[in-house]
């Protein structure tokens, strides 16, 4: 044992495999300690690390790290109960793999935890340490498995989603309808503007990101109005809508994880129906009726965002 509280298993022979590190989290008067001992059955086979916790509040703390391979979860702690467990175990950590630690009156409640995400579940009394080790590796396998579809699934729908947003940028007949109307893309005509608009619509999707992250308020939807304003003075078309939202979000979801980078996009889809709103507001207001429309420059801005 560390000064972590944490025991680093010691495998006899030349064994160079990478510790499994195992938060246990239950009550250690009782089950803990049981489950901890099946795992010290295995210690000159299998090498790892195993840290101990009995209080949902410790075990929320220690997972706001990535230091952990796989959980270990009893859903009855003295201070939490049931599926709730669970799921606050999952919230905090949702790519940790999780094992539920059932007795036969909460078998409900870990079907359920499993349904939702946990790799699996054993029934206290009912296990030995092989069926211990062996129940790890495979969580551990199938929730590596499970990440890497999700990433190859959220990376092809996010390169067609942008291809999609290309093709309609480029679309041969909306090309050409622009150029017999003498309405070329704002981004030929107004370059330095739209790239300045481009760049500021960008900080204002990091803006979003950041409210649904930590629930905090910006004054986006103004902000957004001022751009529609903008581009609504520059005659732009719902072309150049899309390709200011393309321009602005391809080079920053290109150095995201794929989780962050789903969440973005969708964030990113309200954003440019929002844009699109304003932007109809304001041709109807300023074209259909005849009245003055602003002056681009009078419109208030703020470029420097915290």
């Amino acid at each position: 044992m560390n000064g972590k509280g944490e025991f680093i298993s010691k495998p006899q022979g030349n064994n160079s495999t990478a510790p499994i590190r195992i938060l246990l989290i239950a009550d250690e008067r009782r089950d803990g300690r049981i489950v901890y001992t099946l795992l010290m059955q295995m210690v000159q086979s299998v090498p790892f690390v195993i840290t101990t916790l009995q209080h949902i509040d410790g075990a929320l703390s220690q997972l706001s790290e990535p230091y952990f391979d796989l959980v270990l979860l009893d859903l009855s702690l003295p201070d939490c109960d049931g599926i709730h467990t669970f799921n606050q175990i999952h919230t905090q950590a949702p790519k940790l793999p999780i094992i539920i630690l059932s007795s036969f009156e909460d078998t409900a409640a870990a079907i359920e935890a499993v349904r939702q995400g946990a790799q699996d579940y054993l029934v206290k009394g009912q296990i030995d340490s092989r069926l211990l080790i062996r129940s790890i590796r495979y969580a551990i396998e199938r929730q590596r498995w499970r990440l890497s579809s999700q990433t190859e699934h959220w990376q092809h729908q996010r390169e067609r989603e942008l291809s999609l947003l290309e093709q309609l940028t480029n679309y041969q007949a909306t090309v050409v309808a622009s150029k017999l109307y003498c309405n070329l893309p704002l981004e030929e005509t107004v370059s330095a503007e739209f790239q300045r608009l481009v760049e500021y619509y960008a900080q204002l999707l990091d803006l979003a990101m950041d409210q649904r992250q930590f629930r905090v308020t910006h004054s986006i939807g103004e902000q957004m109005r001022g751009i529609a304003q903008q581009l609504g003075f520059l005659q732009a078309s719902p072309r150049d809508v899309i390709a200011l939202h393309t321009m602005a979000i391809k080079p920053r979801i290109a150095q995201m994880s794929s989780v962050k980078a789903e969440a973005y996009m969708e964030e990113a889809r309200i954003m440019v129906l929002q844009l699109m709103g304003y932007l109809a507001s304001y041709y109807r207001k300023f074209h259909l009726v005849a009245g003055p429309r602003p002056d681009p420059t009078s419109v208030e801005i703020h470029h420097e965002l915290s």
